[in-house]
């Protein structure tokens, strides 16, 4: 009797506890399982040429970093060719496209002599590399108005939009992307 008993318990607790695993072999059958988002296409920027602008240039690298989700901008390592490079000069700020993700941008000078805000002219720039054009005149909300916008503008961040249209220039395309090729014409803000 005292068997019976015993398997009666055992049994009693199997069945209790029946829900909870069939509720655990429901979530591990295929389909149920959550699928990892794919990863950025990562491409790389030397800013060792940017002089007294590349805290401005890894700033508005950060930016687009935070507002997007389908690229990823990162220092390129010591010896690695980076996909953008970052130089200052005298003239006016522009980019250079060789490609969608690569380029050379340049922090010029006249327009931070003129009051341009540097990081708005560094995440600017890099916008152009992530292609998108400039869009002017335009208000200082858009990232993409440049200078049009006003030296009292310090709004380095994109608007919807222009976040909206570098997710899709990037979508599909989540891998490394190749080293620079030769340039291209200049997007002069």
């Amino acid at each position: 009797m005292r068997i019976r008993t015993v398997t009666c318990g055992v049994a009693a607790v199997a069945m209790m506890s029946l829900p909870l695993l069939s509720g655990q072999a429901l979530a591990a059958e295929p389909g149920t399982v959550r699928q990892a988002a794919p990863a950025a296409r990562v491409l790389t920027y030397d800013a060792s040429g940017a002089a007294e602008f590349r805290s401005a240039v890894d700033r508005g690298a950060a930016i687009w970093n935070e507002s997007v989700d389908a690229v990823e901008l990162r220092p390129a390592a010591s010896g690695q060719r980076a996909n953008i490079r970052v130089l200052a000069d005298n003239g006016w700020p522009r980019a250079v496209p060789s490609g969608l993700g690569s380029g050379t941008v340049y922090i010029g000078r006249q327009a931070v002599n003129q009051g341009y805000h540097t990081v708005r002219i560094s995440a600017h720039e890099l916008g152009h590399i992530l292609g998108l054009p400039d869009r002017k005149p335009g208000p200082c909300s858009s990232l993409m108005s440049g200078s049009s916008a006003g030296t009292g503008c310090t709004n380095a961040y994109p608007d919807a939009a222009e976040r909206a249209e570098v997710e899709g220039n990037f979508a599909g395309s989540r891998t490394e992307a190749p080293a620079t090729a030769p340039l291209a014409a200049a997007l002069r803000d």
